[in-house]
């Protein structure tokens, strides 16, 4: 009896380890390129209790200590997991080593301390440049091994770090936010919160690192030195599964060079007017999955980058081998996203059934001069998107600093692509290779935005079979090979299509459907091989080509 009980406990277990196993093999159906299965963590039996260490819930007491003491024990036993019950946690930074799995049960709560002084100042590496910030809430660098687990709650009490802009609020929040302490700027239109922040603001020319002032003064501005929420740096086998992550002081989650990363099961919630409040920023790491996520964040949602500039190009490791699916995005400056960020590369990267709702942008690829960099190999289907107040699908090769959605004081033109033609170098970005199909978007502003640079043309660029209700349509300047393939275009205003200095430009089966007759634009003396529907080009009053474009360019 007992010899029969072992085997039908040992086929049980089998028949588990299979089901898990197919699971994990759909994640990887239907992909357009090679990559091996992502490596899963796997943990010793060890479990211990916060509790064991001295933990105490209720918010009041630091339990820095405690989750130190736990996580350096469990480790010298060969890992396992840390249990953090339910209750309220405050505590100061947890660094988490290899072997540990960090389970927050339903109805825990981490809270991270407001006290900057619990956040000595590292070396890290902070959009895309090496630099100095405050230490991470939640911390492991070059660890194997590790996990975030369970359904509870992490905060990282950002609100504590971040300046608020006037314009981003009500008028009630913002004399609630004037009256909790903090210092205004000399207009009156921002929130700092502490005259260190505000030094550090001031001593900034190259967005969030004070290049104004020496290394040695830094510790003037800590304030002002927002670290991101999760850090994790060189790291391999790494699962966060299950929580809620929110309120972080900067980006959210931030992988850096790290492999064999699965990021499933996920809530990554920020408030939306919150400054680089980014949901997840996965920055020259390979062998990735996230899927079955929600966003509601700040900043971008889920974000791909690989360094900034030359200290980008000097890393030199690439951003490859990603899938993401089945993820929804509410507010965030972009659903998904690459760069601006991105000097070392990014290729092979697939996303797939996700919802875009409200997203400011919905697929969006960013980049400048000086960042250098090769984006390649991106296939990106099956994505719904409703009420995108700016574009659908928007490439931006000069791109500024400037927010999708212009706020107060930002002026449009930051976003016009100079004139001016640039020698090709290392430091020239380039974009190729992306197709995207089943894209389906209502209720929205602008289809289609593809900006490239006149030196370096977007190459390549595949969109068929999907559906644009939108109010403006389509415009694509300095691009060389687009291909729009049984395409619709829905729109209410403009033209169907301005084509600037662009070639080989097929929109032969695109379908532009409006309450005014159609009209495309052709314009630039650079601008040749351009393909229409023949209801266009069959009409003289549907076309307006510009004197400068070159005889026979458009068909």
């Amino acid at each position: 009896m007992k010899k029969s009980l072992k085997v039908i406990g040992l086929a049980a277990a089998m028949m588990f380890s299979g089901q898990i196993y197919a699971q994990n093999l759909d994640i990887y159906k239907n992909i357009e390129f090679k990559m091996p299965q992502v490596a899963e963590t796997s943990f010793a039996a060890n479990t211990v209790s916060i509790t064991q260490y001295g933990g105490i819930a209720g918010g009041n007491v630091k339990n820095t200590e405690a989750f130190r003491k736990a996580i350096e024990d469990l480790s010298k036993k060969g890992g396992g997991k840390l249990v953090v019950p339910r209750g309220m946690w405050l505590t100061g930074p947890i660094e988490l080593k290899s072997n540990i799995n960090l389970h927050v049960e339903e109805g825990a709560f981490i809270v991270f301390s407001k006290d900057k002084n619990d956040y000595p100042l590292v070396d890290v590496s902070f959009e895309g440049l090496n630099t100095i910030r405050c230490q991470s809430p939640i911390s492991a660098r070059n660890a194997t091994n590790i996990a975030i687990t369970g359904k509870g709650v992490i905060d990282g009490s950002g609100d504590a770090w971040r300046a608020i802009k006037k314009s981003k609020v009500s008028e009630s929040e913002w004399k609630n936010i004037v009256k909790s302490g903090g210092i205004l700027s000399a207009d009156g239109k921002n929130w700092y919160p502490s005259e260190s922040y505000k030094k550090g603001f001031e001593s900034s020319s190259n967005f969030n690192v004070p290049d104004k002032i020496s290394k040695d003064d830094l510790k003037t501005v800590k304030d002002f030195l927002r670290p991101v929420m999760v850090s994790l740096v060189g790291c391999d086998k790494v699962l966060l599964d299950g929580p809620t992550f929110q309120n972080s002081p900067a980006w959210n989650l931030h992988p850096l060079m790290c492999s064999n990363v699965i990021l499933r099961n996920l809530t990554v919630r920020n408030p939306w007017f919150s400054q680089n409040g980014d949901g997840v920023d996965l920055e020259s790491c390979k062998n990735v999955l996230i899927y079955d996520n929600t966003f509601d964040v700040g900043d971008d949602a889920i974000c791909i980058k690989s360094g900034k500039d030359k200290d980008g190009r000097k890393r030199g490791m690439p951003t490859e081998n990603v899938i993401i699916k089945n993820n929804v995005v509410y507010h965030g400056h972009g659903g998904f996203v690459i760069g601006s960020e991105m000097s070392g590369g990014a290729r092979n990267i697939h996303v797939s059934d996700c919802t875009f709702i409200g997203t400011d942008i919905g697929l969006r690829f960013k980049t400048t001069r000086g960042r250098g960099g090769i984006v390649e190999n991106i296939y990106i289907k099956n994505v719904d998107m409703i009420n995108i107040p700016t574009q659908v699908i928007g490439f931006n090769m000069f791109y500024e600093g400037a927010s999708p959605v212009l706020e107060d004081g930002q002026k449009q033109e930051g976003n016009k692509a100079p004139e001016k033609i640039y020698p090709v170098t290392e430091e020239t970005p380039v974009f190729r290779n992306i197709f995207f199909k089943n894209i389906n978007a209502v209720n929205s502003d602008e289809a289609i935005t593809l900006f490239g640079l006149a030196e370096m043309n977007l190459k390549n660029i595949v969109i068929e079979d999907s559906q644009f209700d939108t109010r403006k349509a389509l415009t694509i300047v300095d691009a060389d090979g687009i291909q729009l393939k049984n395409v619709k275009l829905k729109y209410a205003e403009g033209a169907g299509a301005t084509i600037y200095n662009s070639k080989n430009i097929n929109l032969s089966t695109v379908k532009f459907e409006s309450a005014n007759k159609p009209v495309v634009k052709v314009l630039g003396n650079k601008t040749g091989a351009v393909l229409l529907p023949k209801e266009i080009t069959s009409d003289k009053n549907s076309i307006s080509i510009g004197t400068d474009v070159a005889k026979n360019a458009v068909k």
